[in-house]
């Protein structure tokens, strides 16, 4: 099958129909809940509160750069400094709880950018019951005082509704929308009209948006579907994609995030981004393309 993925980026009907199968059975191995605990989905799935599970798997996914024994053991400290009830810390801390957080650093994020988020949580849940209005281009009205003029009615959405790319260039803006926002924090939230990847809102969205039995994915979110999720991608999927030639620009940005998702809707146009457990599982372990070879699909 490599010769005819080889000819043509998609190869031909019987190459695709293996793939298919192929990847099917890998999303069928690792999305499972035995794979939870050793990765930081494992962070909201400490939880039952909705609000909980949105502030803390935002919070794991921006984190998720590094190991990921080092990922869980900070959002595990971090919810710590929160007395275990991270929406209840936001919504109803004093002055002086913050201290405590002046101590939290992972990497180059630290206590600035801690603080910042914990105003805009503080900031967006007195305003809306979920996060997933903030990935909203057009919040919904009528919105509170000051609200209504900051974010006025911007339009009905595009024919074919917003898109992933609306989604999250609305939510860098509003994120950063306090007029207090320090302007390092911004590293730390990317967007498409960046050329980023955004790799870690894309994986944050995948747990919050998609839908099935398997106890992995939350699928707590309604309003964005999960056919508008573009599939994360980090090292280890764009390395396995490239092996399979689902992805063929040269560069790794937003278009190739793009380019690979289109491919998967080819094998599920519904629910392209389930494929992020096959890909991701084939490269973090199986390690392909490190010590891994391709398996002949003919």
């Amino acid at each position: 099958m490599l010769d005819q993925l080889k000819a043509s980026p998609l190869g031909d009907g019987r190459g695709l129909e293996a793939l298919q199968s192929f990847l099917d059975a890998k999303v069928a191995q690792y999305n499972r809940p035995e794979f939870i605990e050793n990765d930081p989905i494992v962070i909201p799935h400490m939880f039952s509160k909705k609000q909980d599970i949105e502030i803390m798997g935002f919070w794991a996914a921006t984190l998720a750069w590094g190991q990921r024994v080092t990922i869980i053991k900070k959002c595990r400290e971090l919810i710590t400094l929160m007395d275990g009830a991270p929406y209840d810390f936001i919504i109803n801390h004093e002055e002086p709880d913050l201290k405590k957080l002046l101590s939290f650093k992972h990497r180059t994020f630290n206590d600035i950018d801690t603080l910042y988020f914990i105003s805009f949580f503080r900031y967006h849940y007195e305003n809306f019951d979920s996060l997933e209005d903030a990935f909203m281009p057009k919040p919904p009205n009528p919105l509170k005082g000051e609200q209504a003029a900051k974010f006025p009615n911007q339009g009905t959405p595009p024919a074919g509704g917003w898109g992933a790319e609306d989604h999250l260039n609305h939510f860098r803006s509003y994120f950063f929308s306090l007029p207090d926002y320090p302007h390092r924090t911004k590293k730390h939230v990317s967007s498409p009209s960046q050329k980023s990847t955004c790799k870690r809102l894309n994986m944050f969205l995948r747990w919050m948006v998609r839908k099935d039995d398997n106890g992995v994915d939350f699928g707590i979110w309604n309003r964005i579907k999960p056919a508008d999720l573009i599939c994360p991608l980090d090292l280890h999927v764009d390395r396995v994609s490239r092996k399979l030639l689902l992805i063929t620009r040269k560069q790794t940005e937003w278009q190739t995030a793009l380019e690979l998702t289109e491919r998967l809707k080819q094998f599920d146009p519904l629910d392209p981004v389930k494929y992020d457990f096959a890909l991701f599982g084939l490269g973090i372990e199986e390690r392909w393309g490190i010590e891994g070879v391709l398996p002949n699909f003919s």
